[in-house]
């Protein structure tokens, strides 16, 4: 019950929050991970880690002292690191910097010799170049030199330079590694082949028939790269078709083997699920500690009134909340996320008290309420009733010295005005907005609005807001007193 009361507490914006924390650290891992930088960087994460625990048991020195450490280490990172954290971040596009993986950009050796024999092509460099399938070649070649030497561009051209006294033969690729140089095929028997084909062309085929191998010939005299596989043999134009051959038969996808890419799939599945758990901790630390108090004054809102009942007086207007949890969500605090609700629905005519709790006030998901003043609020209601009160003019103000208000008239005399009976009880008169006598100086007419004291009286339906004044001056005889 306790799980289920948490998570009706976590809002939407909660979830996503996590979500996008989560796959920012997944991507800090994904750029990050194998260099220097992110081990030191999960180093830093450690200490915060120890620095947490050491403050929630109570260690202030401890705490103070790995603090500094992990403060001073940040900016130790930045500085020494720079190169790897630029090199990270230098991606192609932003497709690849929010999704990609910076693994799969690092030039495998299928691109080194496919780069490797165009550039000899253009040199007019000559080169064969084999790479095994599954069956065993070594009683089909022989004449090889072992060589064991890392697969690289400049290691490809030095040994087909034409100087070099191996250069005549061909070399064998296994993985990353020119294990073979020198060696000597099996020519090919086939009548079908183009006349201008030279022995390193007929040496590629007469392997491919053997064997499942794929030969790559780069002709010394066209500087043309063409690749042999079982029976067929045919010019290859472009590196990418040349890159995709050599994949599919190596068994490669992207560049990763069959079973590095199930190893990189769970390994990344792994870092994302970690992320999930480590930001949804880190949320839970933050938006749970119960560590910042806060008063606020709350307008008081009364729902489910009766119809048949009026709000005649209230003892307050607001209430004086204190509220507590983390700082984080005490700071993001908004008007209009606080509310104090007052049910009117089961009040009765006359006085009424209610108390303020829990059930009254709409708090946001991690915020508590601690007390609460006052902690009940009165409130007296009335039943309306509908009256006719007679208008009275307003009058501010004095006339000249020589004239007399002598006869004043209102058109309409009455209104009807609905509102609480107690009210209308203590309601005898209405008066209209004040009218200046200074203004006037002959008889006329003119127009009021109506006053409506208190401010919680209606005018029925139909009845004027304003009225017409018709008033009459005289001027005073001379022995009239003032």
């Amino acid at each position: 019950m306790k799980f289920l009361a948490f998570l009706y507490t976590v809002r939407w914006q909660d979830l996503v929050d996590i979500i996008i924390n989560s796959y920012i650290l997944f991507r800090v891992y994904v750029l990050f991970q194998g260099t220097n930088a992110f081990r030191v960087l999960v180093g830093i994460t450690s200490l915060w880690i120890l620095q947490e625990v050491a403050a929630s048991i109570g260690l202030i020195l401890t705490s103070w002292a790995i603090r500094g450490i992990t403060t001073a280490a940040a900016v130790i990172i930045i500085v020494v690191f720079r190169n790897e954290i630029r090199t990270a971040l230098q991606v192609r596009n932003l497709k690849t910097f929010l999704w990609g993986s910076p693994k799969r950009e690092q030039t495998t050796s299928v691109e080194i010799i496919t780069e490797s024999v165009y550039q000899m092509g253009k040199k007019r460099i000559g080169a064969l170049i084999v790479f095994p399938g599954k069956e065993d070649l070594s009683e089909v070649i022989h004449g090889g030199i072992a060589w064991n030497g890392v697969v690289s561009q400049e290691m490809l051209v030095s040994i087909f330079w034409p100087k070099n006294p191996v250069h005549d033969g061909a070399i064998i690729v296994r993985g990353n590694q020119i294990t073979e140089v020198g060696v000597l095929l099996p020519l090919s028997q086939r009548q079908d082949l183009p006349t201008f084909y030279g022995t390193r062309h007929r040496a590629a085929a007469g392997l491919a028939e053997r064997t499942d191998a794929l030969v790559v010939v780069v002709s010394e005299e066209r500087g043309r790269v063409t690749v042999a596989k079982d029976t067929w043999i045919k010019p290859i134009a472009q590196p990418e078709e040349l890159t995709q051959l050599l994949r599919k038969h190596l068994n490669l996808s992207d560049g990763f083997s069959v079973d590095q890419q199930k190893r990189e799939q769970l390994k990344l599945s792994l870092a994302g699920i970690l992320s999930l758990l480590v930001m949804t901790g880190i949320w839970f630390g933050f938006t749970r500690s119960d560590d910042t108090v806060i008063a606020l004054n709350v307008p008081v809102e009364y729902v489910n009134r009766p119809a048949n009942f009026e709000i005649l007086e209230t003892s307050m207007d607001e209430a004086r909340l204190q509220l507590y949890g983390s700082s984080a969500l005490i700071r993001s605090l908004r008007s209009g996320q606080v509310q104090v609700r007052i049910d009117l629905g089961k009040a009765t005519e006359g006085r009424n008290i209610f108390p303020i709790t829990q059930e009254n006030i709409v708090l946001p998901p991690g915020v508590a309420l601690n007390k609460v003043f006052p902690p009940t609020i009165e409130v007296t209601l009335d039943v309306p009733i509908t009256k006719e009160v007679p208008l009275q003019v307003d009058w501010v103000g004095r006339l000249p010295e020589n004239l007399l208000l002598v006869n004043t008239t209102l058109a309409p005399e009455t209104v009807k005005v609905t509102g609480g009976s107690k009210i209308l009880e203590k309601v005898h008169t209405l008066y209209t907005a004040p009218v200046k006598l200074d203004n006037l100086s002959k008889s006329g007419s003119l127009t009021a609005p109506v006053v409506l004291t208190p401010p919680s009286l209606k005018l029925v339906a139909g009845s004027p807001d304003k009225v017409t004044v018709n008033y009459q001056i005289a001027e005073r005889s001379t022995g009239e007193k003032k």
